[in-house]
């Protein structure tokens, strides 16, 4: 019969916690006590890059020498994390004179206690418990985690106002935690053209979808528009997710939205997602940053031509600048943009344009600066696309 274990939320704030080992278990346990306000301490020779860290930014203590009989003086609560059973025993030993409870990452079951796997959901510390059998318990945990986040368990609480989601660049996989989980909990949706569509057949049937696409007027009454549907549906009790494309804030309008939602009294939370401007070219195999290649990297929206009075792009500068300048909403002005970094630029600059990264539909075409136009039109390009202008755009034929 598997032994049991009693379970237990312990209050560490302030309380001497110490942790004997810095190695790869004690690394993984740190973060959790630094967290829970834990006087942390760390007895260990030596310790990984990651420890080390912890003690040089001040969140624990690090006493560099074995462990010594009397280390675990004042102590709330042990972890031995060394890969020497015999000194694990030695301050199990110790803390069981010492009436402390003591984890033993070696051998659960020798310890006084054990460490659950944990994991985190909307405020709520799931635990899991299996006699020490750590995979058992692991993949408990991650189901409960998973039934959580699908809405299958409820949580007993429930989001309130507006949640500006990032969808991330395309597939509907790059969307975070974070954001999948607030999209199974809408009553409403608003979803942006370049939004994962995939993403709104896993809603519940009585989930209402809005296609802010087809929100009529110009660009300008579009966005006022969203603006009063949120704060509307927020009002009447809804939670809103309003989902875009990559992350809110490049190019997304979404701070806009957050401040016509907090001027109406709304709440409004924001998911950052994974923007379109570096992963759908790292999907296409170029590095927007590279050692001894880019140190810098510009995103410019491509919305408005150069030389346009609306403009607040210093095209001179980026025709002069070295590194990487990743072009959003270009395709249809491609040559105009091209001709202004050719003022600064070499002809044979390497550009790569990735259509639908991503996706299944994803194209990548490699050209020069003083092409990519003409290659545009001719291999049919369209939008949504990245451009990619700077000697990286050239890496990717490396790797492959």
């Amino acid at each position: 019969m598997t032994e049991l274990h009693y379970l237990a939320g312990l209050d560490l704030a302030g309380r001497r916690v110490v942790v004997v080992g810095g190695g790869t278990v004690a690394a993984r346990r740190l973060p959790r006590l630094v967290a829970s306000g834990a006087a942390v301490e760390v007895v260990s020779p030596e310790a990984t890059p990651a420890v080390e860290a912890l003690a040089d930014s001040g969140a624990v203590v690090w006493h560099r020498r074995p462990y010594a009989d009397g280390d675990l003086a004042e102590a709330w609560y042990v972890l031995c994390c060394t890969s020497s059973p015999a000194v694990n025993a030695a301050v199990s030993a110790e803390a069981e004179r010492r009436r402390v409870f003591c984890v033993r990452a070696d051998d659960g079951t020798a310890g006084s206690a054990v460490t659950p796997a944990t994991g985190n959901h909307e405020g709520l510390l799931v635990g899991v418990l299996a006699g020490g059998e750590h995979r058992r318990s692991a993949a408990v945990r991650d189901g409960v985690l998973r039934a959580l986040r699908s809405g299958v368990v409820p949580t007993g609480s429930r989001p309130a106002g507006v949640a500006l989601v990032g969808g991330g660049p395309g597939d509907p996989d790059l969307i975070t935690v974070r954001g999948r989980q607030l999209l199974a909990q809408a009553d409403v949706v608003v979803a942006d053209r370049l939004a994962p569509g995939s993403l709104l057949d896993e809603l519940a049937p009585g989930v209402e979808v809005v296609d802010a696409a087809k929100i009529p007027y110009g660009r300008s009454a579009s966005q006022e528009a969203i603006n009063e549907l949120l704060v509307t549906h927020a009002r009447a009790g809804r939670f809103v997710v309003r989902l875009k494309g990559g992350d809110p804030y490049l190019f997304g309008r979404g701070f806009e939205e957050l401040l016509a939602c907090a001027a109406a009294g709304v709440p409004v939370q924001v998911v950052p997602g994974v923007t379109s401007a570096f992963a759908v070219p790292a999907v296409a195999g170029v590095p927007v940053t590279h050692r001894g290649v880019a140190h810098e990297v510009v995103v410019v929206s491509g919305h408005l031509p150069p030389g346009h009075p609306q403009s607040l792009v210093d095209w001179p500068a980026l025709a002069s600048m070295r590194g990487t300048v990743v072009l959003m909403m270009a395709v249809e002005r491609i040559a105009a943009f091209a001709d202004a970094l050719l003022a600064g630029r070499a002809r044979d600059t390497p550009v790569a344009v990735v259509q639908e990264g991503t996706t299944r539909a994803q194209r990548v075409l490699r050209s020069t600066l003083d092409k990519v136009a003409d290659d545009v039109v001719a291999h049919g390009i369209r939008p949504p696309a990245v451009v990619v202008v700077g000697p990286v755009a050239a890496l990717g034929d490396q790797a492959g």
